[in-house]
């Protein structure tokens, strides 16, 4: 069968990349020029035209099929001699792609073997094909990224569960990591292994100075470049990216929410360890000294609404990190999550005449089943229903909430922490 792909001419290296990784590097593409969303239809026309007939010169050329199977030899880990000085390990590292920019540490066989002595999973085991490569994320090949990143050995099984959990097709890892969104895994982590981890939930919980936190957010970046592909300016098409993309993991500040955890919400058991991974496209500070749970709810949910959000065009996945501070004016006043939830989902629903002309394109055919014909008085509400905006309790002293916009097209995922 003759196979083909078709993208812009900005995504031509994308395109042959993911070819390469799915074993057929000379697979052709039939390339549209970029980019095409400011063209007029007749513009538009000429070009689908063009692309129709490369298509059709390409099967009848026979095209290339495409193998996607996973061979023992794939997954098998292989030995490189690298530079041991500090400077020119980091720099072989560097040519290779295989870095994110920061010192790394060498996975030498000894550390490598440390490291596996924090799970009791067989080095072979594959946890997952890591999009959009699909190679085969071994614990063996994963533990050799968290040595990389400075893991203590402890935190491989968080690493591994948030890595199980990006690859649940809900979470469409292959569109968070190709995309030009600044779009990245936020890891969430809940349970008493958190508090003996030493993940941070509290003051600066977002920011700097916690190992946990950087070594377990910056191995699941790692692996999703060295073992994903993703690496930037050729699988990885992120505009601008966020500094999220080195790091982003936190734990939630569970002695500090009124209500049920996040894991428990999600169907994991009281008192058990878990992660979920949302796709976050940024963060917002949500600052507002009011002592009234209308008022807090009222600028909460007109934060929400910017025309620019993936979240209104799709029905996305926002999440809103609550500081103990408002968590208590809401819980204070009666309110329940599902009742916080309820209230945002309500106030926030964007008029659709906000859009720009483009734009609005969007979600009057992508939520035209959800919501019928979708007009410009349409109220678009961010998420298809209450309970899919997030809400978390995390952070330090202080009237500051956080916004998570989501990707829109990637929803969170939660998987158990097991040794």
């Amino acid at each position: 069968m003759a196979s083909v792909v078709i993208c812009s001419s900005a995504f031509q290296t994308l395109g042959r990349a993911q070819a390469k990784a799915f074993g057929a590097p000379d697979l052709p593409l039939a390339i549209i020029p970029h980019p095409f969303g400011s063209r007029t239809r007749d513009e538009i026309k000429t070009i689908a035209a063009e692309c129709s007939a490369q298509i059709a010169r390409i099967v009848h050329q026979g095209g290339q099929g495409v193998n996607r199977g996973t061979t023992e030899a794939a997954t098998a880990s292989r030995f490189v001699e690298a530079p041991w000085e500090q400077e020119e390990f980091d720099a072989f590292c560097r040519s290779r792609a295989w870095s994110d920019g920061l010192p790394l540490v060498a996975p030498t066989e000894a550390r490598v073997a440390r490291m596996l002595a924090g799970t009791s999973r067989a080095p072979g085991d594959i946890v997952g094909a890591i999009a959009p490569s699909y190679a085969a994320a071994t614990v063996e090949r994963i533990a050799a990224n968290a040595v990389m990143t400075g893991c203590d050995p402890r935190f491989l099984p968080v690493v591994i569960a948030a890595l199980e959990a990006t690859c649940d097709p809900v979470f469409n890892l292959q569109a968070v990591q190709t995309t030009t969104n600044p779009a990245t895994p936020w890891i969430i982590v809940n349970g008493p292994l958190a508090a003996s981890l030493e993940i941070n939930g509290g003051v600066n919980c977002l920011g700097q100075g916690s190992w946990a936190n950087a070594a377990i957010g910056r191995a699941v970046r790692l692996v999703l470049q060295n073992i994903g592909g993703a690496i930037p300016g050729t699988m990885d098409q992120a505009t601008h990216g966020q500094p999220g993309k080195f790091a982003f993991c936190c734990a939630e500040n569970e002695a500090a929410n009124p209500w049920e955890a996040l894991h428990v919400e999600r169907g994991q058991a009281q008192g058990s360890n878990a992660v979920t991974v949302v796709c976050a496209t940024g963060t917002l500070n949500v600052n507002s000294h009011t002592k009234n749970a209308d008022e807090l709810l009222r600028v909460f949910a007109d934060t929400l609404a910017q025309p620019t959000s993936n979240d209104y065009w799709y029905s996305g996945a926002p999440f809103l990190i609550l500081s103990p501070e408002h968590a208590e004016i809401l819980h204070r006043a009666g309110l329940s999550k599902a009742d916080v939830k309820q209230r945002l989902w309500t106030q926030s629903k964007l008029d659709a005449s906000r859009l720009s002309d483009r734009d609005f394109l969007r979600p009057e055919h992508a939520r035209r089943a959800e919501l019928g014909e979708v007009t410009r008085e349409t109220l678009l509400p961010i998420t298809k229903t209450p309970a899919e905006i997030g809400i978390v309790v995390a952070g330090g002293p202080g009237t500051h909430s956080v916004y998570v916009p989501g990707f829109g097209n990637s929803h969170p995922a939660t998987r158990a922490i097991t040794p």
